[in-house]
């Protein structure tokens, strides 16, 4: 069996509130394959996001394991938190985070050239992700001038560009509409298999997280099968 892309072992992740300390995530234990997508399902406020932080090695638990690409994240300095970061992980928000004054391609490409890759090659790479998505007749639009559909097709373009081992989607079509959350799940999903990427998604949109390999609920704190 291939060694888990994310493990997360007895995560815990309290924050100090006005009132005493919150304790979010109460021992969370979760494993993901290569090439696995996962649904994240939950209520506001039940965790997900710092769930999502924690594997994402953007927040450090308050105890517990998180080992992404089968790096342990304590055992890492932050600046091996960062080059982890952009070599194993890419990240989709409910909002797209485009820049405003690029162009779709210049978006996508603009991490595989800070990751070290040639200008050209940046540009080609996410040229064809952005062929992929069907969004060709839009490479030199900015966001201003795209839907919100398609302003999220493109993020998920930059958030794969780098090739990822784990996606990390933190409720990626949340601000969209019912036509166009699917036209975006169905790009994390169809370039997620086609890459061999695998996925955590957080939703409230059940009937997505059905079309997923298996969906978690993450209640009180802790994971159960949805």
């Amino acid at each position: 069996m291939s060694e888990a892309v994310l493990e997360l072992r007895d995560l815990h992740r309290t924050y100090q509130g006005a009132d005493g300390p919150i304790e979010v995530l109460r021992g969370v234990d979760l494993a993901i394959a290569p090439g696995e997508i996962v649904g994240l399902i939950g209520p506001s406020g039940s965790g997900k996001s710092s769930l999502l932080h924690a594997a994402g090695l953007l927040e450090r638990p308050t105890r517990g394991v998180v080992r992404v690409a089968g790096q342990e994240g304590s055992d890492l300095s932050e600046a091996q938190r960062t080059r982890l970061r952009r070599h194993a992980l890419g990240f989709v928000y409910q909002f797209h985070h485009l820049l405003a004054e690029f162009s779709a391609l210049d978006n996508v490409a603009m991490p595989a050239e800070m990751a070290g890759l040639s200008r050209k090659a940046a540009r080609d790479r996410a040229r064809e992700l952005l062929d992929r998505l069907g969004l060709t007749p839009r490479l030199d639009h900015q966001p201003a001038r795209l839907s919100g559909g398609e302003q999220q097709r493109v993020a998920v373009a930059r958030a794969l560009v780098n090739r990822p081992k784990l996606l990390l989607a933190d409720e990626p079509t949340g601000n969209l509409d019912a036509a166009a959350s699917e036209a975006v799940f169905a790009s994390i999903r169809d370039l997620s298999r086609s890459l061999g990427v695998a996925a955590l998604i957080a939703t409230h949109n059940l009937d997505l997280a059905g079309k997923m390999d298996r969906v978690l609920a993450l209640r009180s704190g802790r994971i159960s099968a949805g």
